[in-house]
């Protein structure tokens, strides 16, 4: 057992009383596996992961990585945002060392490591150029770069490929499944594109909304992963399976609020 999320809670404070967010949440990650949380508006993805990075407290419960308690962001936790969140003032490599200044990271050493994670992610030719002269695609990649510079045990990803097209989507499918399986990287990601999930994971878990529950813990095992695969009926069998599952329990929350 890697990261394992124990019955945790989360409430926040309104006006109206408290708001439940997430309730009885229950995990477990594999070192090495590529996890998928899917859920609708409500059901507490974001805020899941802002509890695993350490960027909020759960009101009940705990997460564990490798049997230590997380009570702040860490080295051992990498993020990577839906939006690029890059500096546009800095060009590639200083935003990609920009994590390790922070840390107080030799410059040597960090402009060594940046540079390793550029190559890895394919960008070592842009590295002078400002985040404004890189496409969509480019700049998640630099993102990426920074975030895996810490060298963390977990890559948690908040709908990083949301604010994509459709083709540049596809390629950056590919390119992350391509930097999981030569890296053997554990990827925890949230998403609501249940295509998505299905392409990329190991495991998906579908949440319920109001409060986000885990509903169903599904094991994906498909033949390939490359694009034709989406035309298999696997393929749309897991799909539509969880297609089903978010909208009958979508339906219950609207009929409970």
């Amino acid at each position: 057992m890697f990261l394992q999320i124990k019955n945790l809670h989360k409430s926040f404070d309104t006006e109206n009383g408290k708001l439940s967010v997430l309730k009885d949440i229950n995990m477990t990650i594999k070192e090495g596996e590529f996890i998928c949380a899917v859920g609708a508006s409500g059901s507490g993805k974001s805020t899941l992961l802002r509890q695993i990075a350490g960027l909020d407290k759960p009101c009940f419960g705990e997460i564990k990585i490798d049997g230590k308690l997380i009570t702040a962001p860490g080295p051992d936790r990498g993020m990577v945002f839906q939006h690029y969140t890059l500096y546009p003032w800095l060009n590639v490599q200083e935003n990609t060392e920009f994590g390790l200044k922070l840390q107080g990271v030799p410059k040597k050493e960090r402009k060594e490591k940046a540079s390793y994670y550029l190559s890895v992610v394919g960008l070592s030719n842009f590295a002078k150029s400002l985040p404004k002269q890189l496409s969509g695609g480019m700049k998640q990649r630099v993102a990426i770069a920074r975030a895996l510079t810490s060298e963390p045990k977990v890559l948690l990803m908040d709908e990083p490929f949301g604010a994509l097209d459709i083709h540049t989507k596809e390629s950056m499918h590919e390119f992350i499944l391509d930097l999981w399986q030569r890296t053997n990287l554990t990827i925890f990601m949230i998403t609501h594109d249940v295509e998505e999930a299905v392409f990329l994971s190991n495991r998906i878990y579908a949440l319920g909304s109001r409060p986000g529950t885990v509903r169903k813990e599904i094991t994906i095992n498909l033949p390939e992963r490359t694009s034709h695969i989406k035309r298999h009926s696997i393929f749309h069998d897991y799909r539509d399976e969880l297609m089903e599952l978010l909208r009958l329990h979508g339906k219950e929350a609207l009929m409970a609020a």
